[in-house]
């Protein structure tokens, strides 16, 4: 086995609900040690070492992160700022210090330049701001793409980080006033169908286009980055494939069995109107985020109907 002590923080998230089973599968279960913040407060270093001297893990994967909609985003900036420098180099420090053999920290795509250009590469990553309502967030976790390679340099720690693209299925956050486009559509569609509405709004013209991954198959490739990969080098894991947000509307609509109209609303604004990750360097070492849009959908409704009750309100199950 490559690993005798994998710990993987905020295994109680949205990816690490994916991520825990399939680490379990590979290495066996008693190997794995999924923590959340009942376990450990990431931000008081006094803790992040306990973790280490507690678990003695040789391996690291860290989901942990403040995170939050874009209002709350707007509203707490230096929260965001704060609360994830501190998760981001306290963990690094600790692992650098643990001399664990690997390290593994995935950043989102919000950190890439507002004005980034489709299909996004990673030589892309510092040329320009990030969009500014979640800059102190994405800054801070773009933090963790210094910190790699600072880390690598001086201390000898083999960390790698990983950009997923726009993640969606199974235990993503649904609550309304916090959710991304997928959670969003399907909660809306299926309260719609359930009560009955004759029409639901849609914003924009439909037409901005985007590239969604199936959360699954990110949790799929984290293996290969943990065994195989050992660069300071970022690698974008997405899909590739190319979805108008019209496109994603009305399959949400068919899948959520939801039989009303699509209102469109060309006076509310579309946004940025195409953003696309670029996957050629992950497709370079073999991988492949295959789940095609409609199969990811219609396992996320099927969950998402499950678990209404209590998806709906944002609590964990």
């Amino acid at each position: 086995m490559p690993f005798r002590r994998l710990v993987v923080t905020g295994a109680r998230g949205f990816l690490g609900r994916h991520l825990v089973p399939v680490l379990e599968a590979r290495y066996g279960a008693g190997r794995i040690v999924p923590l959340t913040r009942a376990d450990y407060d990431l931000e008081d270093p006094a803790q992040v070492r306990r973790l280490f001297s507690d678990h003695q893990p040789d391996a690291v994967v860290h989901l942990a992160a403040y995170v939050g909609g874009i209002g709350a985003n707007r509203d707490f900036p230096a929260a965001f700022y704060y609360r994830n420098t501190l998760l981001t180099a306290l963990m690094f420090e600790a692992a650098a210090a643990a001399r664990v053999r690997k390290f593994l920290y995935p950043m989102g795509g919000c950190s890439y330049p507002a004005a980034a250009r489709s299909p996004i590469d990673e030589t892309q990553m510092w040329d320009g701001y990030p969009q500014r309502e979640s800059a102190p967030y994405s800054l801070a976790k773009k933090m963790g793409l210094v910190a790699a390679a600072s880390y690598r340099i001086e201390r000898g720690l083999p960390a790698v980080v990983i950009v997923p693209g726009n993640l969606y299925g199974e235990y993503d956050n649904f609550r309304l006033k916090e959710s991304h486009v997928v959670p969003a559509l399907i909660r809306r569609f299926w309260e719609a169908r359930l009560h009955g509405a004759e029409a639901v709004a849609a914003w924009g013209s439909g037409r901005p286009v985007r590239d969604f991954v199936y959360a699954g198959d990110v949790a799929a490739l984290v293996p290969y980055f943990l065994e195989h990969y050992d660069s300071p080098e970022p690698v974008n894991v997405s899909s590739g494939t190319t979805t108008s947000i019209r496109e994603l509307t009305e399959l949400a609509a068919e899948l959520t069995g939801y039989p009303g109209r699509i209102d469109w609303d060309p006076s509310k604004p579309d946004g940025q109107m195409v953003k696309i990750f670029d996957v050629t360097r992950m497709k370079s070492l073999g991988l492949d985020c295959p789940t095609p849009l409609r199969d990811g959908l219609a396992r996320t409704i099927a969950w998402f109907g499950a678990n209404y009750a209590t998806a709906a309100d944002g609590l964990r199950l």
